[in-house]
């Protein structure tokens, strides 16, 4: 308990710095309001990649229905929002959009994680297409296919930085914990999980529950970024997408999800002015790194400040 104490408060100094930092890259205008734009869908990437690693990568469900739960969260801060335009209103909308990924993912969940492999995946993207067209045909509401225009654009970098900081540390202790321990007992083997008396669909439940949170956490910040909601934005090819980010960076590494974000961030930037061929470079570089990385940038890697500083101990006492 001491030793992760320690650790998150060294993190927390680090993030601090690093907000520092940015902070003073803005006011020099290295950082202009194009740059800011890029780290803040970064920023967003982070958080969905995370919590679906965390369903993936950790405790072993193949899940293709986190654009539902981003949607849960943008339209619900989109509602919201229209109606309470202040930074109160926005708050609100977030720990709604919360909430109510959390019930849907409950619901869902205890009938679904009950199956496994490609089924769950079925599963899980016919609840995403449920939640979809059910915007869709929201009437009034949610304004059907057109979506929903003119919500206040709350999200700033700052906002993305701070929530993407909490979602990764929040993740991590989760991990941690005695039920992040068993997370990946059931990740590794079922059947030995349930035989010394571990409730491997509560435990798969927990984590797709926590996993979606994060979704909608992300779908609030979309809102807010974009200026605008619509039911295309969250489609199958979302998913996809994050899926991407995860496998890319290493199933089962946070610190390989938060790297495949920066990269693919990045390298979607750089292919900006040859639109044409983006989509070509963006796909070839994703096939390089699973024919050379096939366990994805960093694999299983994670970075651990446990770990270094008990290494430079030794090596003062040497």
């Amino acid at each position: 308990m001491q030793k992760n104490l320690k650790e998150n408060m060294i993190w927390a100094g680090l993030l601090v710095a690093g907000y520092a930092l940015i902070t003073l890259l803005v006011e020099m205008n290295v950082l202009n309001l194009y740059y800011q734009m890029i780290f803040q869908q970064i920023g967003i990437n982070i958080i969905l990649a995370v919590g679906l690693n965390l369903i993936v990568g950790f405790s072993g469900q193949f899940s293709l229905g986190h654009a539902g739960f981003m949607a849960i969260g943008a339209y619900t801060t989109a509602i919201i929002g229209k109606q309470l335009p202040t930074y109160v209103g926005f708050i609100v909308s977030v720990l709604a959009g919360m909430a109510v990924a959390g019930l849907v993912a409950l619901l869902v969940g205890l009938p679904t994680l009950r199956l496994k492999g490609d089924y769950l995946a079925i599963a899980t993207l016919g609840v995403a297409e449920i939640i979809r067209i059910i915007i869709v045909n929201g009437g009034e509401v949610t304004n059907g296919a057109a979506g929903l225009l003119g919500i206040p654009a709350f999200t700033t970098w700052q906002m993305v930085y701070l929530l993407a900081a909490l979602t990764t540390i929040v993740t991590l202790n989760y991990l941690r914990s005695p039920i992040g321990r068993q997370t990946l007992a059931v990740r590794e083997d079922e059947i030995a999980a349930e035989s010394v008396g571990i409730n491997t669909t509560k435990i798969k439940v927990m984590a797709f529950v926590f996993g979606a949170i994060t979704a909608s956490i992300a779908g609030s910040l979309h809102a807010g970024f974009v200026g605008s909601v619509v039911p295309k934005d969250f489609a199958f090819t979302n998913s996809i997408n994050i899926l991407i980010i995860v496998v890319f960076g290493g199933l089962g590494s946070m610190t390989g999800t938060i790297v495949a974000a920066v990269v693919l961030g990045i390298l979607n930037m750089l292919l900006q002015d040859v639109a044409s061929i983006r989509m070509i470079v963006y796909s070839l570089a994703l096939i390089l790194v699973m024919i050379f990385r096939p366990g994805g940038l960093l694999g299983t890697w994670e970075l651990s400040l446990k770990n270094l500083l008990s290494k430079s101990k030794k090596e003062v006492k040497s």
